[in-house]
């Protein structure tokens, strides 16, 4: 965050400089409020292209196995820009880098989903599937997946909604 907010200043300050070298007719200078303006609009123009770019250059260097299962979109009042085109600020993925089968039982696996948001450090859910029956157990503080499908330390299945892309992305065939 404080690199933003650093590279927002720097890209202000740039800015106003590529007006100073250019307005450089004999005796004339660029008013002070055309200085303020610019290195507003330079900041400004530099946090809207960072808001809207950061989730394809976060997802654009993700390994082809991490699968994003969910990018919602959201506004706030403090970037107002965001209420005409929502941004994309946070994302769920499934790590299929992480993907372990049960020795015992090729149906159940275990992996992890990636639960990353702008300015948050990056958060990794174990969560056990079994891919015979659709079912899913997030593996907590705790709890533990067998090899024999059975769950320990309070993890209980939940059945998998229909179509749920993080069964999906856990189930499909490497």
């Amino acid at each position: 965050m404080l690199m933003d907010v650093i590279a927002m200043i720097a890209t202000g300050a740039g800015m106003v400089g590529v007006a100073m070298a250019i307005w450089r007719p004999p005796k004339h200078h660029l008013p002070g409020w055309a200085i303020a303006a610019l290195f507003g609009f330079g900041m400004a123009a530099y946090a809207i292209w960072n808001d809207y770019t950061w989730f394809p250059r976060v997802t654009g260097v993700l390994p082809p196995e991490v699968v994003v299962i969910e990018a919602p979109t959201g506004s706030s009042p403090w970037r107002p820009w965001s209420y005409l085109v929502p941004l994309r600020l946070r994302f769920t993925a499934f790590d299929g880098t992480s993907l372990q089968p049960s020795a015992t039982n090729p149906a159940i696996r275990q992996g992890e989903v990636v639960m990353v948001e702008r300015g948050v450090p990056t958060r990794r859910i174990p969560v056990a599937f079994d891919c015979a029956q659709g079912m899913q157990a997030d593996l907590g503080e705790g709890a533990s997946l067998a090899a024999d499908g059975s769950l320990g330390g309070g993890a209980e299945w939940r059945q998998a909604v229909a179509d749920d892309p993080l069964q999906t992305a856990a189930c499909q065939e490497r």
